[in-house]
């Protein structure tokens, strides 16, 4: 590949696949072709040009998942313009915040969101039909983009205080983009799912700027809990996906299999091949009559569970974001779809580790990618450094001097361990180490990750112990199986307050933190734990829009029910 812009790669591609469909919806109520996308883009890129959008300005995005966003990305980025993505579940302050950050005058959005940008000098809103130009010559502007040039602003989620603006380059981008492929190989012709939050960088890696550089089908769900529908409607060659998907869909595979006249002998097989997973993964030989047993299991029933889920023709499956539970990524091995989990941030485009499809270690993030360098620090903190790496935070010269030092290095605020197969373990954040009244360290993501590992029932967990004598923790019903459960058990309640009252719940779910703590170290145990009543939604007071825990405001907002763990029994 030897352009060294995205803008440049867009035409390239629109250029060598003029037929082959760049976006569509599921049931192609629209379907564009990249020629068709690029006319679009041109289009609208007239359009802003007329307003005034001229090379190096900020223009805002606050669109859903659906074929406009790429069609409104591409054209502002043609202009030599940043555009930038809003998060849906934003209040009025955060994207005044955000704006004013930025220093935007222009946003394209929806009727929905319009209100929330109203401050701005143009807000285009799609309903109303955005402004084109068709006769508009962009070819002088798309090859005045250089590589230096903004290609985005991704804001992070704000977990400790407001966001920053990460700067990220036209050459991170290139240079992300080839490193992810170098390990994974896309398919010609190669299929994804846009369903992420567009504010997020792993969805405009994943679902955006590697589909421009390998010419993918982009297919758009704008609701992402319809996303497992769209799986077996799209057959994507690569999906990626937060570690609470992969937990769903096991948990109703696991069901589904368990029921019917064939419900004991699949239990059996799924045991068979989890087994065989823990061989290969100890680097032990399968025993024959496991492998024969499990090859059995695979034409009898996994090749057909594989379609059944529209992973069939997955080149590679990922998990990012949070740790995913071993249960879960060795389900998904044992049934022969070998997900993989993966580490990158904003600040790197997303890129750094990734575990090979074909040599995957579970438990680890992989090694590092092509052309990325890593190393630890001397408390163990994992530093980076490659062409992916922002150029810093806007308006934040003091924060970018404390995450990039004068020899390039990235200090990630990751806690993490490097095997000596070069395999990455992330141990945690930081900033976020418990360490209890006795001065023991613990992560307590891990905590959280075996905790929702163990039981179906929790789909939130947030553990409490920093200075604290014992672990505790406070758990939110999963607001899809804990009714299923109810019903299936005799509980007539279907809300999830109700159910978190109720004491045939509180009981399952202590099962579960029970079987936990088997698999934790005596101190990492949860010794109490309180269910709320209700659930955490993105955005939320609880979660970021990519469901990272806001542990302050939780302490804050639960003080009382976490001092109540504390008190004596």
């Amino acid at each position: 590949m030897e352009e060294t812009t995205l803008a440049a790669a867009f035409r390239r591609t629109a250029r060598d696949h003029p037929d082959r469909v760049a976006v569509r919806t599921k049931d192609d109520e629209i379907s564009l072709t990249w020629s068709a996308l690029r006319d679009r883009v041109d289009a609208l890129a007239g359009g802003l040009a007329r307003l005034g959008v001229r090379r190096g300005d900020r223009v805002a995005l606050m669109l859903a998942n659906r074929p406009e966003f790429h069609i409104a990305d591409l054209a502002v980025m043609t202009l030599g313009a940043t555009p930038f993505s809003i998060y849906l579940t934003s209040s009025r302050e955060q994207v005044d915040y955000v704006l004013g950050d930025a220093g935007a005058r222009v946003a394209l959005t929806e009727e929905l969101f319009a209100p929330l940008l109203s401050g701005l000098e143009h807000v285009l809103v799609l309903e109303q039909g955005w402004p084109e130009d068709p006769g508009f010559d962009a070819e002088p502007h798309w090859r005045a983009v250089q590589p230096e040039d903004e290609v985005t602003l991704i804001y992070t989620s704000g977990t400790t205080g407001p966001p920053k603006g990460v700067q990220l380059v036209h050459r991170n981008v290139i240079a992300a983009t080839g490193s992810v492929d170098s390990l994974i190989r896309f398919p010609e012709g190669s299929r994804v799912i846009s369903w992420l939050p567009s504010a997020h960088i792993a969805e405009r890696m994943a679902h955006h700027y590697l589909p421009i550089v390998y010419a993918m089908t982009i297919t758009c769900c704008p609701n992402p809990r319809e996303v497992a529908a769209y799986l077996p409607a799209v057959r994507p060659t690569w999906f990626f996906a937060v570690p609470r998907i992969w937990e769903k869909l096991r948990a109703g595979m696991e069901g589904y299999l368990s029921q019917g006249e064939n419900g004991a002998r699949n239990r059996e097989w799924l045991a068979a091949a989890a087994r065989k997973v823990e061989y290969e993964q100890a680097g032990e030989p399968v025993p024959a009559d496991l492998a024969a047993t499990v090859a059995e299991a695979d034409r009898e029933l996994f090749a057909g569970v594989r379609a059944m889920l529209g992973l069939d023709e997955a080149a590679a499956v990922n998990a990012g974001a949070a740790p995913t539970p071993r249960e879960v990524l060795v389900f998904f091995h044992a049934i022969g779809i070998p997900l993989a989990e993966l580490w990158g941030m904003s600040e790197t485009c997303g890129a750094g580790c990734c575990n090979p499809p074909d040599r995957v270690k579970i438990g680890t993030v992989g090694p590092a990618t092509p052309g990325v360098e890593l190393k630890l620090g001397d408390d163990g903190e994992l530093l980076m450094r490659s062409q992916v790496v922002m150029t810093g935070y806007r308006n934040a010269p003091d924060k970018t001097a404390e995450a990039l030092d004068g020899d390039g290095w990235l200090h990630t605020g990751d806690i993490a361990q490097i095997d000596d197969d070069g395999y990455v373990r992330i141990v945690d954040r930081k900033k976020e180490i418990i360490i209890n009244a006795a001065g023991k360290n613990m992560s307590p993501a891990n905590i959280e990750s075996t905790l929702k590992g163990a039981s179906a029932l929790i789909g939130q967990a947030c553990v409490i112990g920093d200075r604290r004598p014992y672990n505790s923790a406070l758990i939110v019903l999963d607001a899809d199986f804990a009714p299923a459960w109810a019903a299936q058990n005799g509980v007539e309640a279907t809300e999830l307050a109700a159910l978190a009252r109720d004491g045939r719940v509180r009981a399952a779910v202590q099962h579960g933190v029970d079987k936990a703590n088997d698999r934790l170290a005596r101190v990492e145990r949860v010794r109490r734990f309180t269910l709320i009543e209700g659930d955490w939604a993105p955005g939320g007071d609880e979660l970021t829009p990519t469901l990272k825990l806001k542990r302050r405001p939780i302490a804050q907002k639960y003080e009382a029910a976490i001092d109540a763990m504390y008190e004596p029994s």
